[in-house]
């Protein structure tokens, strides 16, 4: 991997180690804890297909170069837009200037030890040409539209990336990765006389386009056909304080904004998260675990090495309800003195790294969904979500369902619509009574987003019962 990548991506620009290696020099005769130089190339292609018609297409390729130091808590980083000699020497003369003048420092860049592979390195977008990507759009349109007479109109959309990484430290690491990402993704509205509604369903992860095999289309049609039928049936949906029970995989996106963005370590650093200074304390009821864990394989939100060159892991952040660490990069862990986590990534070579989640989840309980469903006398099961936002320092959140039910005596008696789930993070995981044992995580959608930067990351949970803490906004009182 190291190698391939000195060939395809630094020598073809020019470059070598020894040009990395003078750049950290010019940083390093400056007093800085830490610094590093991020190269990328990446491919990008996408295709959008409507009613049996490419709406639209796009392909690019963007490289460049950014450069870090830090001192203290301060950070200054330079970018360019091209990846030349030139480019690397001006931005790192630029960052150096945070630090004092110090002694003339030499780096010796050697790679750096390497963590196992999460996903190959083939380029998703020449894993087929652009008629096969056409036609397996246009299949999965036909296979929705033959899935039910009320199908009236097909969406679907098709992205690949292809990215090249190459990473320089002043403490003399170097790194290199090949990252593939695929997506497709699938709306269909479905009509019955005058009413329409819509679903929608998809996946993807680090793969090349044969992921998409004919078990995985069938399976997102009938994802996205069943949302859309359930909604036309929807009455509106109750409001109101009452027990919710949250359906597992992708639902485990308010656990995401909820509490994932509460446990990274630089809010918690500046004790702007509800979470701050709250290692050891009881959190979450019992039997609630919660892990960011970034290497497991082919994961949307999976990576082989952080955006710092760390290798990713298994962070346990809450533990049978005990919170028990936070999610760190390199400048994060430094100032609060305590162990990287492998969690600093960044967008692109345009941006500096902060602490970010990879694949976040929570783990199993020892119930059935059905014996939670059935254990309700009168609340909301909420099968699947659509968008929410959070305010990281009060954890307050607001998340709406693109699938729920009205569940009386344990049994579901209709579907809802137009519900929002209201709460508070940090005191919504207290109120958990029941945990499922079918945790999951999402088809391989999610991107999260945090001050303007947005990573593909994963998502999940198990069905759960939650008792309190939660409000349902609907329009039915």
């Amino acid at each position: 991997m190291h190698t391939l990548v000195q060939q395809q991506l630094l020598a073809a620009n020019g470059l070598a180690d020894a040009d990395f290696a003078r750049a950290l020099g010019l940083i390093g005769a400056h007093t800085v804890d830490y610094a590093d130089i991020y190269c990328q190339r990446t491919a990008y292609e996408s295709w959008h297909l409507e009613e049996g018609m490419v709406k639209s297409g796009n392909f690019h390729i963007e490289q460049g170069v950014g450069v870090r130091a830090v001192s203290g808590e301060k950070t200054a980083f330079a970018y360019a837009d091209s990846l030349d000699v030139q480019a690397l020497t001006d931005a790192a003369t630029a960052v150096r200037a945070i630090g004092r003048a110090a002694q003339e420092r030499t780096v010796a860049l050697t790679p750096g030890r390497l963590a196992p592979a999460q996903y190959g390195s083939d380029n998703p977008i020449a894993s087929l040409d652009a008629a096969a990507k056409v036609a397996l759009l246009q299949k999965i349109e036909a296979l929705a539209k033959a899935a039910d007479p009320r199908i009236v109109q097909v969406m679907a959309g098709l992205v690949c990336e292809h990215d090249w990484i190459y990473l320089a430290r002043l403490d003399g690491r170097s790194h290199a990765d090949i990252r593939p990402l695929v997506r497709l993704s699938l709306t269909v509205i479905a009509q019955q006389g005058t009413r329409r509604e819509q679903g929608s369903s998809g996946g993807g992860g680090r793969f090349d386009l044969a992921y998409f095999d004919d078990a995985r289309l069938h399976g997102y049609v009938q994802a996205a056909v069943s949302q859309a039928l359930t909604n036309l049936e929807a009455r509106p949906a109750p409001a109101g304080a009452m027990t919710v029970v949250l359906g597992n995989g992708w639902p485990g996106v308010l656990l995401h904004e909820a509490v994932g963005h509460g446990l990274e370590g630089d809010f918690n650093r500046k004790g702007t998260s509800a979470f701050s200074g709250r290692i050891g304390e009881q959190v979450a009821a019992r039997g609630v675990t919660v892990v960011d864990q970034g290497n497991i394989a082919g994961r949307r939100g999976s990576l082989s090495m952080d955006d710092e060159g760390n290798p990713t892991g298994r962070t346990v952040l809450i533990e049978d309800g005990i919170l028990t660490g936070y999610l760190q990069d390199e400048t994060n862990a430094r100032l609060m003195g305590v162990p990287v986590t492998g969690n600093g990534r960044r967008e692109n070579y345009a941006s500096a790294p902060m602490p970010r989640m990879t694949n976040t989840f929570m783990e199993n309980g020892g119930y059935e969904a059905e014996e939670i469903i059935a254990s309700i006398d009168r609340g909301l099961y909420a099968v699947n979500f659509g968008g929410g936002q959070v305010d990281i320092t009060s954890g307050k959140f607001v998340f709406s369902a693109s699938e729920a039910w009205w569940v009386e005596n344990g049994r579901r008696q209709y579907p809802v619509k137009g519900a929002t789930i209201i709460g508070n993070g940090p005191e919504v995981l207290k109120y958990v009574s029941m945990i499922g044992n079918d945790s999951a995580l999402d088809t391989g959608v999610g991107v999260c987003g945090k001050d303007g930067q947005s990573v593909p990351v994963g998502v999940g949970q198990p069905t759960l019962r939650i008792d309190s803490g939660l409000t349902v906004g609907g329009s039915q009182v």
